[in-house]
């Protein structure tokens, strides 16, 4: 099960109490006392595994380790260790308490979401010509404590959208190797999966169905990914009864979810195209045409229409990198 949306609490560590203590040596009298040292501060950091979040699914309280007191002959304590928490790229951390968003982008991009507390003086740092022999010291300052939102929302250079059984999950496994489960019935998709096709990223976003927008059924849960795509591949089944209502009910609910989803760019393909006969083909390829002039006919066992797939994905890496 996808964990895209969970709220955690996380402290990070105290620094450690500085210490009272007098200088052993002979002949070296004085404030020997170390500092605290610093806690551990909590990161967030970018990996490109989609189900990171699950960790957080039973253990919502993360705490860093606080840092070391202080010890006697000029020993600082040593800093507490920071605590690393792996997330997927595209996670965005909302802060409950101030308000701020922070965002990972980026795999191995860190971002620290609670400051480690400073450890504490010893009293060797409170010696003065007038009190050579101090006393003081300070306690450790605690760390920041925040309780956070993590919001998962996928970063994809494609997205392929439909309603359920149109053959996004056939088709990215064709062009890449997601492994995404296939099926001839609804919902068979029941999380987004990821493929890489050279240096373009493919999401394949499940099901959307009328009124997801509101609510209703998967899609909800999962139109807040396509927010993140730069363009949509849209797939419609041969063996849909009604291709352009397929087509308007994913139109419709992403207009419903964010007007600017429909600026995107998009590709309509007639998915499926092997199920059904050459002169229905044709037909339905004129429904879709009315509603999209690029519609382009494709199987996955049928290699041309592959190819044209794969043309269309060459030609957007030749324009995110620059390539001639």
């Amino acid at each position: 099960m996808l964990i895209d949306d969970i709220k955690i609490s996380v402290t990070a560590g105290s620094g450690g109490k500085g210490a009272v203590a007098f200088n052993k040596n002979v002949m070296s009298l004085g404030p020997a006392g170390g500092s605290g040292g610093d806690g551990g501060s909590v990161y967030c950091e970018g990996v490109v595994d989609l189900g990171a979040l699950r960790q957080f699914r039973y253990k919502k309280d993360l705490v860093a380790t606080r840092g070391q007191d202080g010890r006697p002959q000029f020993v600082d304590g040593k800093d507490g260790e920071d605590l690393i928490l792996k997330v997927p790229v595209g996670t965005v951390i909302h802060n409950l308490e101030t308000g701020t968003d922070q965002e990972i982008t980026a795999i191995g991009e860190r971002v620290m979401v609670a400051k480690g507390g400073h450890g504490g003086k010893g009293n060797f740092l409170f010696r003065s010509p007038r009190n050579t022999s101090p006393e003081r010291f300070q306690e450790g300052l605690p760390g920041e404590k925040f309780n956070l939102r993590m919001e998962l929302k996928l970063i994809a250079d494609v997205g392929l959208i439909g309603v359920p059984n149109s053959g996004k999950s056939s088709l990215i496994n064709e062009l890449t190797n997601a492994k995404s489960k296939v099926a001839n019935y609804p919902f068979t998709t029941l999380e987004p999966h990821l493929g890489a096709y050279y240096e373009l990223i493919l999401a394949d976003i499940p099901g959307i169905i009328e009124g997801a927008s509101g609510g209703k059924g998967l899609g909800i849960k999962f139109l807040r990914h396509v927010e993140r795509t730069k363009i949509l591949f849209h797939l419609v089944s041969a063996e849909s009864d009604d291709l352009a209502r397929d087509y308007k009910i994913i139109r419709k609910e992403l207009g419903d979810y964010n007007k600017e989803l429909l600026k995107k760019k998009e590709h309509l393909f007639l998915s499926k195209s092997d199920s059904v006969s050459a002169a229905e083909l044709k037909k339905k390829k004129a429904i879709l045409k009315k509603l999209n002039s690029s519609v382009i006919p494709i199987s996955i066992y049928d290699f041309d229409s592959i190819e044209k797939v794969k043309k269309i994905l060459n030609g957007i890496i030749k324009k995110k990198y620059g390539k001639k």
